[in-house]
């Protein structure tokens, strides 16, 4: 098991990164445009690698085979060891994703919403499979049972892939999803930061304290 942290903001993941339960860093389009939008990508990929470890997750934005083969290759040369590509679920991405995979590049195929999505990225050689959990719920189905399936079918057939479960926007998503078998939850920042936070712990540690600074008052 481990878990990531779906950011792009340096500063923050350097932060979180501290806490020692992070492993990696996923990334997309939608977040850098919402924290960063003047940013320059590499720059922002760099700073996010350099205070963090484990794979970083950078997508894909073009369509044609050829543009996300050319896109893959400037986002992988940025950091051959950590760089995964993240490759949009489609007929391209499955092309995409195969030459990738036979190259030894590291794969993160996303926006997946359905157990045979997930298994045909799986037999493509994608290094991580990501099951939207949000957005399966929207469409008004629960997503343990998808979650649950995918992972049934890995370990029965072999496959190494790991699911990752993003889109997550309750702290019960987090626990829904390890209980249903994901390798990785990936949370928000605000997420991960609740799951530390729980009014017992806060009432019973100011209470031992209390007790310890009062020892021997009458």
């Amino acid at each position: 098991m481990a878990l990531f942290i779906d950011s792009s903001e340096p500063k923050e993941i350097k932060e979180l990164f501290g806490w020692g339960v992070l492993s990696g860093v996923t990334t997309n389009p939608l977040i850098i445009a919402k924290e960063a939008p003047d940013a320059d990508l590499g720059e922002r990929i760099r700073e996010i690698l350099g205070v963090s470890w484990g794979d970083v997750s950078v997508e894909l934005t073009t369509e044609s085979e050829k543009e996300m083969l050319a896109e893959a290759a400037v986002y992988h040369a940025w950091d051959p060891q950590r760089i995964t590509i993240k490759v949009p679920m489609s007929e391209h991405g499955l092309r995409v994703l195969h030459q990738l995979s036979k190259k030894g590049v590291k794969t993160n195929v996303t926006c997946l919403m359905s157990m045979n999505q997930a298994y045909l990225a799986a037999l493509a050689g994608a290094t991580y499979v990501s099951i939207f959990s949000g957005r399966v719920r929207d469409m008004g189905y629960d997503v343990k049972p998808v979650i649950a399936a995918t992972r049934n079918v890995l370990d029965r057939e072999g496959l190494p892939s790991k699911i990752i479960v993003g889109s997550m926007r309750h702290m019960m998503d987090v626990n829904e999803a390890l209980e249903a078998g994901a390798h990785v939850p990936t949370i928000t920042p605000p997420i991960l930061r609740k799951m530390v936070w729980n009014p017992r712990t806060i009432e019973t540690i100011n209470e031992f304290n209390t007790a310890w600074k009062n020892r021997g008052k009458k």
